[in-house]
């Protein structure tokens, strides 16, 4: 199972994830033509896409969803209360395409296991995804306002975790959000904060080696080596050493992550 986070942050959030016989897009929160150049910057050609799924119907998920399925025709898989918010966003999509993928449902996509989950968020419904190929496993799971003990084991056990790092919150607090949008963001429908995300891989890491891209960092009230510290000198005062038990990775608003191989 290949994979690489083309897009993460507040601007914009895609994914890929590929086996020899299959390869999936999650969420497309960037333009059609930015998700072209990131698959082509990992050499991966656009055409050779099978699907789309979508975590949620906000825009920084969404935003290149429609180009992408009808210049590919591509299948777009979401749940129900999703799909009702998404008809009025990506534009005119043939029947044929709508897909539904419920919460807690298991299928396979030819060898690819998906598993999906449900997330608290302040969306219709919103959902993370773990993946299966073989014995490998890959944990997605961002736009989370908590990690509920259910998703701790939902996620459990991966290789590789693509998680939420989304804020300082010290950085939040003395940002110019309104109020409004702090409570929103602290909130248990908002976003993880660095501490958060720390402390749930906590839970979920055996020791193993896995690899973490901390993600959907904020670009206003977060900063990437800060987002990288904070989450590594809490995971070793759990007594995991970073570099060898678990292995930090970057991801980056405008340009994907290193195509890598579980």
């Amino acid at each position: 199972m290949r994979f690489s986070v083309l897009a993460s942050g507040s601007t914009g959030n895609a994914i890929y994830v590929a086996t020899d016989r299959v390869s999936v897009l999650i969420d497309v929160g960037i333009t059609g033509k930015q998700a072209e150049a990131a698959l082509q910057t990992i050499g991966v050609n656009p055409a050779d896409l099978s699907a789309i799924l979508v975590t949620h119907e906000h825009v920084d998920h969404i935003k290149g969803v429609g180009v992408m399925a009808r210049r590919y025709n591509l299948p777009i898989y979401a749940n129900e209360k999703t799909w009702a918010e998404l008809n009025g966003q990506i534009g005119t999509i043939k029947e044929e395409q709508k897909r539904l993928f419920a919460v807690g449902e298991k299928r396979e996509l030819e060898d690819l296991g998906i598993e999906s989950f449900g997330i608290s968020h302040d969306a219709a419904e919103p959902m993370g995804f773990c993946f299966y190929h073989g014995k490998k496993k890959l944990s997605v799971a961002t736009d989370l306002g908590y990690v509920s003990d259910r998703i701790k084991e939902t996620i459990r056990g991966a290789d590789a975790y693509v998680f939420e790092s989304n804020h300082d919150v010290e950085l939040l607090r003395m940002s110019q959000y309104p109020w409004s949008i702090k409570r929103r963001i602290l909130s248990d429908v908002g976003h993880l904060s660095n501490e958060a995300a720390g402390d749930a891989l906590t839970e979920c890491l055996t020791g193993g080696a896995e690899r973490v891209y901390l993600a959907h960092l904020s670009k206003e009230n977060n900063m990437i080596d800060l987002a990288r510290l904070t989450v590594k000198n809490i995971l070793e005062e759990k007594g995991l050493t970073v570099g060898d038990d678990v292995h930090l990775r970057d991801t980056y608003p405008d340009r994907p992550t290193k195509l890598e191989e579980l």
